[in-house]
């Protein structure tokens, strides 16, 4: 029995019996001081549209919001994942939950945050700052290389990777609808392209993995047939094959038969009510050469759209094999989306999500040394996903390279996940993780699609606010000298000083090769990825 039938049975049973009570020994007037008002306050709860939790746990959900309001504010800024379990602080979830819903973000009483402590990081400002109301409040930025046809104009933050059958379809509506309202893009995660991802309008980014769900033979492997028949609509504005992801490099998924309905195998072009295995590796290519050959065939595939590739970078010998590859092919992907070690999944082996994985910053900066050092950077856009939740986060990323932004966890929270970790249980409290209909029900599209766009807005317009203070009026001109970190309590570095620029060029042939890329390099081939060390 569902909390709400619960609910209902339990008041019209509690009715009857303090009625025959009543009328052998109290009066009627302490059934409706007593029971009236509780069950007027369940039906309120069950009836409005704006949080999940009230209309999945009528009455009882109301206790989350009661606890809220009684823990002490201050905790909001410094009781992190490891003390309280939640995958993000209190503090940012405050700032996404507030913008989500057009609410105050501004804090009192000043910085919170101990600005002497190891990691402690900050931008510079101008004495001369822009005027932030003169500024472009959506910038965005062309992704398109030279044999792209149908070049696209993303916006700096977007959804990130997250498939339907692991987020619900009242999620994907929602996240595709905001979308389509705010104007920027949706990743389908390699779930397959669902109609929930097309029905609301909003621009997609169609990622396909190693299962090929959605662009397959029924045996598994790659279908140009299939494939054409999905990166033509034209829904879809940019296709990313995902070589690995932050949460779990180097894994594959498991789809369990139980949950392959009919639905989701008919998206996937699976079985139904088959176990299906996602391997570790892609099929279609198996050496650098042969990747920038298939980017280049889905891009004509797809009648000349953006086509990248997305990876949580491990060996750095295999990134500069690829940038070989594309140096020796003269080829180029038209983006390259960097997934840090830190990004998150549904479900994953503890050991891959916590010890597997080059942190987003490490490896954004590698990867754009690594262009650069081929003298091909300007070729393609560098895509940063990894705990992007706010502007200072969006500011941090472009800093060492990157030219837009996704984002996962924030964009649920503004669905109105409250971080219960019951993800990979399938009994998410709000609807957002779960494939059962009584929670999805509690998550309201119409509702929820406007949430999403506030926050991409709000957020947006936080980080072209921190551009104007610092006196860069686009984000172009961003670089590592204009964010600091505390290194130690007496040392202070910016990130150019942590994370120095390469020349470019200097990975070429007869380039001045710094010492610390040689042994990658040496290693690098166009032709095979390193399977020793």
């Amino acid at each position: 029995m569902t909390p709400r039938q619960l609910f209902v049975v339990s008041s019209i049973l509690v009715t009857v019996i303090l009625l025959v009570w009543s009328y052998f020994w109290i009066d009627v007037l302490f059934l409706f001081l007593l029971v009236v008002p509780v069950i007027v306050i369940g039906i309120q709860d069950m009836s409005q549209k704006k949080q999940s939790i009230r209309i999945n746990f009528p009455v009882l959900g109301r206790l989350r919001y009661v606890f809220e309001d009684l823990r002490p504010k201050i905790q909001q800024y410094f009781v992190e994942s490891d003390t309280d379990g939640a995958p993000i602080n209190r503090n940012e979830r405050s700032v996404i939950y507030q913008r989500a819903k057009k609410q105050v973000d501004t804090i009192p009483f000043g910085t919170q945050l101990d600005v002497y402590a190891e990691g402690y990081e900050w931008m510079t400002h101008s004495i001369v700052p822009f005027d932030f109301h003169t500024m472009d409040h959506n910038p965005r930025v062309h992704v398109g290389g030279r044999e792209c046809t149908q070049p696209y104009d993303m916006s700096v933050l977007n959804v990130s990777a997250m498939s339907f059958g692991s987020l619900s379809k009242n999620a994907v509506l929602a996240l595709n609808a905001g979308a389509k309202i705010g104007g920027f893009a949706h990743n389908t995660g390699e779930g397959g392209l669902s109609p929930y991802h097309l029905e609301p309008g909003g621009d997609i980014i169609w990622q396909i993995g190693t299962g090929y769900f959605g662009a397959r033979t029924r045996d598994g492997k790659f279908s140009d047939e299939a494939f054409t028949n999905n990166a033509t609509k034209p829904n879809v504005k940019m296709i990313e094959i995902k070589l690995s992801q932050g949460a779990k490099p180097g894994h594959g998924g498991i789809l369990p038969g139980k949950k392959n309905t009919p639905e989701i195998a008919a998206i996937r072009l699976v079985e139904p009510g088959t176990t299906v295995f996602s391997p570790p590796f892609h099929s279609a290519f198996g050496t650098p050469i042969e990747l920038i050959l298939f980017i280049k065939r889905l891009r004509e595939l797809s009648g000349g759209k953006p086509v990248g590739f997305k990876l949580c970078i491990g060996r750095k010998s295999e990134f500069l094999s690829i940038c070989k590859a594309m140096v020796q092919l003269n080829t180029y992907p038209d983006f390259i989306t960097i997934d840090g070690g830190e990004g998150g999944t549904g479900a994953a082996p503890p050991e891959f999500t916590n010890f597997v994985g080059m942190p987003l910053l490490d490896a954004l900066a590698f990867a754009d040394n690594a262009l650069r050092g081929f003298g091909i950077r300007k070729e393609m856009k560098l895509i940063a996903s990894g705990k992007i939740l706010t502007g200072f986060h969006i500011v941090r990323a472009m800093a060492l390279g990157a030219d837009a932004c996704g984002s996962a966890r924030a964009m649920m929270m503004a669905l109105g996940c409250i971080q219960a970790l019951e993800c990979n249980k399938n009994t998410c409290p709000t609807g957002v993780a779960t494939q059962d209909p009584y929670f999805m029900k509690g998550l309201v599209v119409k509702d929820k699609k406007n949430r999403v766009a506030n926050f991409h807005k709000h957020t947006v317009e936080s980080f072209v606010e921190l551009l104007g203070a610092s006196g860069i009026d686009h984000p172009d001109k961003i670089n590592r000298t204009h964010v600091y970190r505390r290194v130690f309590m007496n040392l202070v570095k910016t990130y150019e000083e942590i994370y120095p620029t390469i020349p470019d060029g200097c990975l070429l042939d007869g380039g001045d090769v710094p010492f610390d890329y040689e042994d990658y390099l040496k290693r690098a081939s166009a032709e095979k990825f390193e399977v020793t060390t």
